[in-house]
């Protein structure tokens, strides 16, 4: 695991007096493009690099608050993360950007796309968590998943107690991820059982989890409430890819939350799952997102 290690880790102490750790990838000269990871995990965990070099892309990756180095907020909101997020940008020096997210890290897409229409050229989302209150929105998840989300919906004292119990990679992290993508498609598996990103995956999770399994039931809690904004505000298009096996994040996730944004678009991946992002995929949806260009 020691190409992951070795990620510079950058800080910044913010106005609130929060600090916020980051890492960036990619050609430091190049396009800025944040990524924002999915849940639970944190700087570590980006696309294939080389593609990011392909293109030119300067990827940006933030630790939402109690993942990794970056401390907690407990008045977190999704809406709250987005300011944030401004504040890194401000500090390196970047002005207009570009954003995509995989799974947990949707909502912080579409929050940022609400807040900062100005500022974001193009979006898109990856195997987005969407609004349980959209139709179908947990249909065809897996048993695992679809009892999480109602659990962080309306039990969220249980749902802490079953993730300390349960979901702490800190103990096995190749248990823990043995156990978290048991339900995961083929497609995903093939994905996973790469050495690379293995290895990338089991430091990520054991530096998300730095300080506790909190930031994990938090950001689940927070997800499954209301968010703070509608979908129908966002002013910036928002290409939205869902693989059609996913049962982490169900389609119908997508479908709506592509039905809700004015000017979206929906692209199906036949036979792919939920963590397509970490493969070759990624040049057709980085490609896709230097290549739009969205004005407010």
């Amino acid at each position: 695991m020691t190409g992951p290690l070795r990620v510079k880790t950058e800080k910044l102490v913010l106005a609130c007096g929060r600090q916020v750790c980051f890492a960036q990838y990619g050609a430091m000269d190049g396009t800025p493009v944040v990524f924002f990871q999915g849940t639970p995990s944190c700087r570590i965990n980006h696309p294939p690099v080389s593609i990011s070099n392909e293109f030119n892309a300067r990827l940006v990756v933030i630790d939402r608050p109690g993942f990794g180095g970056s401390d907690p907020s407990p008045r977190r909101s999704l809406v709250g993360w987005a300011e944030d997020v401004a504040e890194v940008l401000d500090h390196l020096g970047i002005d207009e950007f570009r954003a995509t997210g995989v799974s947990g890290g949707g909502p912080y897409v579409l929050a940022t796309a609400w807040r900062w229409s100005e500022r974001l050229l193009s979006a898109s989302v990856c195997g987005g968590s969407g609004p349980l209150e959209l139709p179908g929105a947990l249909r065809g998840a897996a048993p695992v998943r679809h009892a999480g989300y109602l659990l962080a919906r309306h039990l969220p004292g249980l749902f802490r107690w079953i993730i300390r119990r349960n979901f702490d990679p800190r103990r096995d992290a190749e248990q823990f991820v043995r156990h978290y993508t048991a339900h995961n498609p083929p497609a995903d598996q093939a994905i996973i059982m790469d050495p690379a990103f293995r290895a990338m995956y089991l430091a990520n999770f054991v530096e998300a989890y730095r300080q506790g399994t909190e930031a994990f039931a938090d950001e689940v809690i927070l997800g499954s409430k209301n968010w703070g904004f509608e979908l129908s505000e966002i002013r910036v298009p928002i290409h939205f890819w869902h693989g059609e096996l996913d049962n982490s994040t169900p389609l119908g996730m997508s479908r709506g939350m592509a039905e809700r944004v004015a000017g979206s678009k929906l692209t199906i991946l036949s036979g792919q799952g939920h963590m397509f992002v970490y493969g070759y995929l990624w040049r057709e949806i980085l490609g896709g997102l230097l290549a739009s260009k969205c004005s407010a």
